[in-house]
């Protein structure tokens, strides 16, 4: 099922005199008779992923609305069209034919799972469409892809295991057991960590792979060894709670070791949620603060408004609906970079794709603000991969409170490919 979104003649006239850029500000503004540019968007609606789909495709929206409030794209209104892809590679790929051929999309954008990446991307290569992941995995960065295939909105897990590493082995333990998903994103976890921690002089004692689709782990946690310093977990899938909650069931009330969760094992779950009382004092890897902090800059609230999310990283119509706070913000950022791609470029059409391409490449740095809410970055025009800032959190009081920061340097690492020198 494709869904179209499009400027409706109410937020066309509306206006509310705010864009994604913020100096770039314009009033309300009514189009002419100017032919819309089209974005596909790729999208988990079904499968593993929905949950993050949701609320990728309602982040989608609100950034549209926010674009085109402000003027569209070089004077042109702006559509998306939602195509899902039930989170399988072999349907991915499927989809990006779709939304090329017969939606006649001017690039797509927004796919996480990174087996549907891994399976999407080289159908885009050959259909030489730009194609804009928001997917986290190192496959972009490592080279296994191709020119048209960017990650400009959201930071790899090399990077972000990388940068945080040093803070668990010093604060934490250096014997590691890893808890993973049994697929690609996993395995970045899996060598990524494991290389990171021996780097401080700690060891990765047990790795523990789980498919993706497992609805239950008890025959899984016995595995973990009793001499287990720093329990890493990350899991995904519709799962995540029973996960969280049979891992607290396994140790109950006794000794355990520090645990340390990316977030993705609590995305779309309150960490508040009955059972969850053992992740009291554990900690967490965010992305994108859940809960607002006491800091937070005028940026975040603007974007926790337009998408519709209060304090605490919940629906603000429903405080049971939480957020995939961590990734949907790569949503609105990855947008935020195709207009100011597609700006610099001068795009008119498909016949400007590969402009655009080099245009994006040209980039290497994101200020924070409205167009990038989670932070400043840097971005590497070879790899087609951005940086940026990495948190730890503590649960504390049932809520995820920031104790530390990375700084973006921390998790650069050496290039693998420069995709520039390759052929479009």
């Amino acid at each position: 099922m494709t869904d179209l979104i499009t400027p409706t003649r109410r937020s066309l006239l509306k206006g509310m005199g705010a864009g994604l850029i913020a100096s770039a500000a314009l009033p309300g503004h009514v189009f002419g008779q100017a032919a819309p540019i089209k974005l596909g968007f790729q999208l988990h609606r079904t499968g593993i992923g929905a949950a993050y789909g949701r609320w990728y495709e309602r982040t989608a929206q609100a950034a549209l609305k926010v674009v085109n409030d402000a003027g569209g794209i070089n004077g042109r209104p702006v559509e998306i069209v939602f195509e899902d892809d039930a989170t399988d590679p072999k349907r991915g790929a499927e989809v990006v034919e779709k939304l090329a051929s017969q939606a006649g999309c001017d690039l797509i954008f927004g796919p996480l799972f990174s087996h549907v990446v891994i399976g999407s991307a080289p159908r885009a290569g050959e259909l030489k469409i730009p194609y804009l992941v928001c997917s986290e995995g190192y496959h972009v960065a490592s080279g296994m892809l191709n020119r048209w295939t960017m990650q400009p909105g959201i930071t790899d897990v090399r990077a972000q295991v990388s940068s945080m590493a040093p803070w668990v082995t010093q604060n934490l333990g250096k014997k590691v057991t890893m808890v993973y998903p049994d697929y690609a994103f996993g395995y970045d976890h899996r060598d990524f960590f494991t290389e990171a921690v021996k780097a401080q002089g700690g060891e990765v004692i047990a790795q523990i792979a789980i498919p993706p689709t497992e609805t239950s782990f008890t025959r899984y946690l016995p595995q973990i060894p009793t001499e287990t310093e720093v329990l890493y977990h990350v899991m995904v899938g519709p799962a995540v709670l029973t996960f969280v909650k049979e891992l607290g069931d396994f140790y109950g009330s006794g000794a355990r070791p520090q645990i340390f969760g990316f977030v993705d094992s609590l995305e779309a779950v309150d960490t508040a949620s009955p059972g969850l009382e053992f992740l009291e004092g554990t900690h967490f890897w965010e992305a994108h603060n859940r809960v607002k902090q006491a800091d937070a800059p005028e940026a975040e609230t603007f974007y926790r408004a337009a998408v519709g999310v209060d304090d605490n990283g919940a629906s603000v119509s429903d405080a049971k609906d939480v957020a995939t706070y961590s990734h949907m913000f790569s949503v609105w950022e990855t947008l935020s970079v195709i207009k100011k791609g597609m700006e610099a470029a001068g795009y008119q059409g498909p016949a400007d794709r590969q402009k655009f391409v080099e245009a994006v490449e040209a980039m290497t740095a994101f200020d924070a603000g409205n167009d990038h809410p989670q932070g400043a970055k840097v971005f590497n025009g070879k790899t087609h991969q951005v940086f940026g800032h990495q948190f730890i959190s503590k649960v504390e009081g049932g809520k995820m409170m920031r104790v530390h920061q990375t700084a973006i340097e921390d998790g650069q690492y050496a290039d693998a490919v420069d995709y520039t020198t390759q052929s479009f």
